[in-house]
């Protein structure tokens, strides 16, 4: 009687399950460390555009001065975000004193997440006393939704 060596077709059936179910966990992974990124991209690049239009304009008593054409190139950024959307920036009509970030193109948990966020230096949060987010959007849409955030006095 001769021996034969190999593998039988079940223990391939489950090596290959064992692979299936480490790939899904991987690829969940992955997923979340990319949108953590993007949302810390957003983060740091709404802080640098934020201190460099106050910079760039503190010597005005408003940010009427604020032209979305022209201010990205000013400050040496572009106006893209990680999400396909843009930014924009234009002056708070009801007080020239205050300015807007405007993030668009969000997924609605983004936007969502956004809303929610504590914009530590907002107006927003600074007149609810540290209590709320400080941003406002509609995140209703399945994609392309906005988010705004009020900086100023």
């Amino acid at each position: 009687m001769r021996q034969e060596s190999g593998r039988s077709m079940i223990e391939m059936l489950g090596v290959l399950t064992i692979m299936g179910v480490l790939t899904v966990g991987a690829v969940g992974m992955i997923s979340t460390a990319m949108r953590t990124q993007k949302r810390n991209a957003v983060n740091d690049e709404v802080i640098q555009m934020t201190t460099q239009v106050r910079t760039l304009l503190g010597e005005y008593d408003d940010f009427s001065h604020i032209n979305n054409a022209t201010i990205f190139g000013a400050i040496g950024m572009t106006n893209k975000n990680p999400y396909g959307g843009t930014y924009e920036l234009s002056v708070d009509p009801s007080n020239s004193r205050q300015f807007i970030v405007s993030i668009t193109g969000l997924s609605q948990s983004d936007c969502e997440y956004f809303v929610a966020k504590a914009w530590s230096d907002s107006v927003g949060r600074i007149n609810s006393n540290n209590k709320e987010g400080g941003a406002t959007g509609d995140c209703r849409n399945a994609t392309n939704n906005t988010v705004q955030i009020t900086y100023g006095e």
